[in-house]
Protein backbone atom coordinates (compact mmCIF):
# COMPACT_ATOMS: atom_id res chain seq x y z
CA UNK A 1 0.00 0.00 0.00
CA UNK A 2 1.90 3.19 -1.37
CA UNK A 3 0.68 6.42 0.72
CA UNK A 4 1.17 9.67 1.55
CA UNK A 5 1.66 10.84 5.52
CA UNK A 6 -1.56 11.37 7.02
CA UNK A 7 -3.55 9.38 4.67
CA UNK A 8 -4.78 7.41 7.63
CA UNK A 9 -1.83 4.74 6.54
CA UNK A 10 -1.69 3.92 9.79
CA UNK A 11 -5.45 2.49 10.63
CA UNK A 12 -5.18 0.89 7.25
CA UNK A 13 -2.41 -0.90 8.26
CA UNK A 14 -3.94 -1.80 12.28
CA UNK A 15 -6.36 -3.00 9.66
CA UNK A 16 -4.63 -5.16 8.03
CA UNK A 17 -2.66 -6.64 10.72
CA UNK A 18 -6.14 -7.57 12.92
CA UNK A 19 -6.40 -10.43 10.30
CA UNK A 20 -4.67 -13.40 11.48
CA UNK A 21 -3.79 -14.84 8.35
CA UNK A 22 -1.60 -11.05 7.71
CA UNK A 23 1.80 -9.64 8.50
CA UNK A 24 2.43 -6.60 8.23
CA UNK A 25 5.48 -4.28 7.92
CA UNK A 26 5.60 -0.33 8.88
CA UNK A 27 7.51 1.87 6.10
CA UNK A 28 10.26 -0.20 5.69
CA UNK A 29 12.76 2.03 3.91
CA UNK A 30 12.23 5.08 5.68
CA UNK A 31 15.13 4.95 7.71
CA UNK A 32 17.08 4.30 4.63
CA UNK A 33 15.28 7.71 3.44
CA UNK A 34 16.19 9.89 6.44
CA UNK A 35 19.94 8.35 6.28
CA UNK A 36 20.47 9.59 2.78
CA UNK A 37 17.64 12.70 2.85
CA UNK A 38 19.32 14.16 6.06
CA UNK A 39 15.64 15.11 6.04
CA UNK A 40 15.03 16.81 10.01
CA UNK A 41 12.20 14.54 10.78
CA UNK A 42 11.23 13.82 14.33
CA UNK A 43 13.37 10.83 16.16
CA UNK A 44 15.00 10.72 12.40
CA UNK A 45 18.33 9.31 15.13
CA UNK A 46 16.25 6.79 16.68
CA UNK A 47 14.68 5.60 13.40
CA UNK A 48 17.91 5.46 11.72
CA UNK A 49 19.93 3.50 14.46
CA UNK A 50 16.46 1.07 14.51
CA UNK A 51 16.21 0.36 11.26
CA UNK A 52 18.19 -1.52 8.20
CA UNK A 53 19.51 1.64 5.69
CA UNK A 54 20.57 -0.09 2.69
CA UNK A 55 18.14 0.10 -0.40
CA UNK A 56 18.86 -3.41 -1.70
CA UNK A 57 19.27 -5.12 1.49
CA UNK A 58 15.55 -3.78 2.03
CA UNK A 59 14.20 -4.69 -0.68
CA UNK A 60 15.36 -8.37 -0.47
CA UNK A 61 13.62 -8.83 3.31
CA UNK A 62 10.46 -7.24 1.63
CA UNK A 63 10.59 -9.48 -1.54
CA UNK A 64 11.15 -12.48 0.77
CA UNK A 65 8.76 -14.72 2.59
CA UNK A 66 6.70 -12.92 5.19
CA UNK A 67 6.81 -13.20 8.71
CA UNK A 68 5.70 -15.94 10.58
CA UNK A 69 5.21 -17.14 7.07
CA UNK A 70 1.71 -15.74 6.58
CA UNK A 71 -0.28 -15.88 3.58
CA UNK A 72 -0.77 -12.24 2.80
CA UNK A 73 2.33 -9.50 4.33
CA UNK A 74 0.56 -6.03 3.91
CA UNK A 75 3.58 -3.49 3.26
CA UNK A 76 2.98 0.84 4.56
CA UNK A 77 5.25 1.95 1.84
CA UNK A 78 5.96 5.42 1.00
CA UNK A 79 6.66 6.47 -2.78
CA UNK A 80 8.33 9.83 -1.92
CA UNK A 81 10.63 7.89 0.91
CA UNK A 82 12.11 5.88 -2.88
CA UNK A 83 15.04 8.33 -3.17
CA UNK A 84 17.68 5.22 -3.76
CA UNK A 85 18.17 3.10 -6.25
CA UNK A 86 15.14 1.05 -5.54
CA UNK A 87 11.75 2.21 -7.08
CA UNK A 88 8.62 0.43 -7.60
CA UNK A 89 10.10 -1.51 -10.40
CA UNK A 90 11.81 -3.58 -8.46
CA UNK A 91 8.60 -5.14 -6.75
CA UNK A 92 7.21 -6.82 -9.74
CA UNK A 93 5.80 -9.85 -7.15
CA UNK A 94 4.07 -7.48 -4.71
CA UNK A 95 0.23 -6.46 -5.62
CA UNK A 96 -0.03 -2.53 -5.44
CA UNK A 97 -2.31 -0.32 -4.05
CA UNK A 98 -2.92 3.05 -3.21
CA UNK A 99 -4.29 5.36 -0.24
CA UNK A 100 -5.14 9.05 -0.69
CA UNK A 101 -6.16 12.34 0.86
CA UNK A 102 -7.74 15.20 0.51
CA UNK A 103 -4.81 17.75 0.37
CA UNK A 104 -6.94 20.29 2.89
CA UNK A 105 -6.74 17.51 5.32
CA UNK A 106 -3.00 16.15 4.88
CA UNK A 107 -1.65 19.33 4.90
CA UNK A 108 -3.98 20.26 8.52
CA UNK A 109 -2.82 17.20 9.88
CA UNK A 110 0.99 17.36 8.49
CA UNK A 111 1.67 20.82 9.65
CA UNK A 112 0.76 20.11 13.21
CA UNK A 113 3.25 16.89 13.65
CA UNK A 114 6.29 18.19 11.67
CA UNK A 115 7.73 21.49 9.63
CA UNK A 116 5.96 21.62 6.15
CA UNK A 117 8.14 23.22 3.73
CA UNK A 118 6.94 22.35 0.41
CA UNK A 119 4.43 20.20 -1.47
CA UNK A 120 7.02 16.96 -2.27
CA UNK A 121 7.21 15.66 1.53
CA UNK A 122 3.36 14.91 1.24
CA UNK A 123 4.06 12.67 -1.67
CA UNK A 124 1.14 13.76 -3.73
CA UNK A 125 3.25 13.61 -7.26
CA UNK A 126 5.65 10.71 -6.46
CA UNK A 127 2.53 8.82 -5.72
CA UNK A 128 0.63 9.49 -9.06
CA UNK A 129 4.14 8.53 -10.86
CA UNK A 130 4.61 4.88 -9.13
CA UNK A 131 0.56 4.63 -10.05
CA UNK A 132 1.07 5.01 -13.37
CA UNK A 133 4.34 2.79 -13.29
CA UNK A 134 1.99 -0.15 -12.00
CA UNK A 135 -0.85 0.63 -14.18
CA UNK A 136 1.26 0.55 -17.50
CA UNK A 137 2.96 -3.05 -16.30
CA UNK A 138 -0.07 -4.93 -15.48
CA UNK A 139 -2.79 -2.94 -18.40
CA UNK A 140 -4.97 -1.91 -15.70
CA UNK A 141 -5.27 0.76 -12.93
CA UNK A 142 -4.65 -0.51 -10.12
CA UNK A 143 -7.28 -0.20 -6.47
CA UNK A 144 -6.60 3.34 -5.33
CA UNK A 145 -8.08 3.64 -1.53
CA UNK A 146 -9.58 7.55 -0.98
CA UNK A 147 -9.83 8.00 2.94
CA UNK A 148 -12.79 9.66 3.33
CA UNK A 149 -14.40 7.09 0.99
CA UNK A 150 -12.83 4.39 4.06
CA UNK A 151 -14.31 6.48 6.70
CA UNK A 152 -17.60 7.07 5.48
CA UNK A 153 -18.50 2.91 5.06
CA UNK A 154 -15.13 0.82 6.51
CA UNK A 155 -16.87 -2.36 5.84
CA UNK A 156 -17.82 -1.54 2.29
CA UNK A 157 -14.73 0.35 0.92
CA UNK A 158 -12.46 -2.63 2.89
CA UNK A 159 -14.65 -5.00 1.35
CA UNK A 160 -14.03 -4.11 -2.28
CA UNK A 161 -10.40 -3.56 -1.84
CA UNK A 162 -9.98 -7.28 -0.79
CA UNK A 163 -12.41 -8.50 -3.86
CA UNK A 164 -9.66 -6.27 -5.72
CA UNK A 165 -6.59 -7.72 -4.87
CA UNK A 166 -7.61 -11.08 -4.74
CA UNK A 167 -7.87 -11.87 -0.74
CA UNK A 168 -10.98 -12.75 1.38
CA UNK A 169 -12.71 -10.36 3.31
CA UNK A 170 -12.43 -10.47 7.64
CA UNK A 171 -14.24 -8.35 9.84
CA UNK A 172 -11.69 -8.33 11.95
CA UNK A 173 -10.27 -5.67 9.73
CA UNK A 174 -12.91 -2.85 11.51
CA UNK A 175 -11.36 -3.89 15.21
CA UNK A 176 -7.98 -3.55 16.59
CA UNK A 177 -6.04 -2.98 20.02
CA UNK A 178 -5.70 0.29 21.31
CA UNK A 179 -2.07 1.71 22.22
CA UNK A 180 1.35 1.26 20.25
CA UNK A 181 1.47 -2.35 18.50
CA UNK A 182 5.34 -4.62 18.06
CA UNK A 183 4.97 -3.58 14.13
CA UNK A 184 5.11 -0.39 14.63
CA UNK A 185 8.22 1.51 13.32
CA UNK A 186 10.12 3.91 16.28
CA UNK A 187 8.93 6.99 15.00
CA UNK A 188 5.19 6.06 15.93
CA UNK A 189 5.46 7.56 19.84
CA UNK A 190 5.89 10.94 17.43
CA UNK A 191 3.33 10.01 14.66
CA UNK A 192 0.60 7.79 16.23
CA UNK A 193 -0.79 8.93 19.01
CA UNK A 194 -4.22 9.42 17.32
CA UNK A 195 -4.46 5.66 15.98
CA UNK A 196 -2.87 4.57 19.70
CA UNK A 197 -5.85 5.86 21.52
CA UNK A 198 -8.33 4.22 18.58
CA UNK A 199 -9.63 0.58 18.53
CA UNK A 200 -11.27 1.32 14.98
CA UNK A 201 -11.95 3.47 12.13
CA UNK A 202 -13.23 6.95 13.23
CA UNK A 203 -16.60 8.28 12.28
CA UNK A 204 -17.00 9.79 8.65
CA UNK A 205 -15.21 13.01 8.23
CA UNK A 206 -16.51 16.42 8.70
CA UNK A 207 -15.85 20.00 7.34
CA UNK A 208 -12.23 20.42 5.32
CA UNK A 209 -10.10 22.85 7.30
CA UNK A 210 -9.65 26.07 6.31
CA UNK A 211 -5.80 26.88 4.94
CA UNK A 212 -4.16 30.11 4.55
CA UNK A 213 -1.11 31.35 3.04
CA UNK A 214 1.32 28.93 2.21
CA UNK A 215 -0.30 25.92 3.35
CA UNK A 216 -2.88 27.16 1.29
CA UNK A 217 -0.56 27.19 -1.62
CA UNK A 218 0.86 23.54 -0.31
CA UNK A 219 -2.80 21.85 -0.71
CA UNK A 220 -3.31 23.54 -4.14
CA UNK A 221 -0.23 22.29 -5.75
CA UNK A 222 -1.12 19.05 -4.71
CA UNK A 223 -4.57 19.27 -5.86
CA UNK A 224 -4.19 18.08 -9.70
CA UNK A 225 -2.51 15.04 -8.74
CA UNK A 226 -4.79 14.00 -6.06
CA UNK A 227 -8.12 14.35 -8.39
CA UNK A 228 -6.24 12.25 -11.15
CA UNK A 229 -5.80 9.42 -8.80
CA UNK A 230 -9.16 9.87 -7.29
CA UNK A 231 -10.79 9.05 -10.71
CA UNK A 232 -9.48 5.44 -9.67
CA UNK A 233 -10.88 5.18 -6.18
CA UNK A 234 -12.70 1.99 -5.03
CA UNK A 235 -16.77 2.49 -3.86
CA UNK A 236 -18.40 0.26 -1.70
CA UNK A 237 -18.98 -3.26 -2.97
Amino acid sequence: MWSGPRNISTAMMRSFGSRTDCAVSDEPFYGAFLKHSGEAHPMAAETIAAMDCAWRSVLITQSGTAPDRKPIWYQKHMPHHMIGDVTIEDMAGHRHAFLIRRPERVVASYRAKNELRRAELLGFAKLREYFQIAADRSGDAPPVVDSDLVLENPPGVLKALCERIGIGWDVRMLEWERGPHPEDGVWGAHWYDKVNASTGFGGAPGLLPELEGEYLRVAEECRADYEFLKRHAITAS
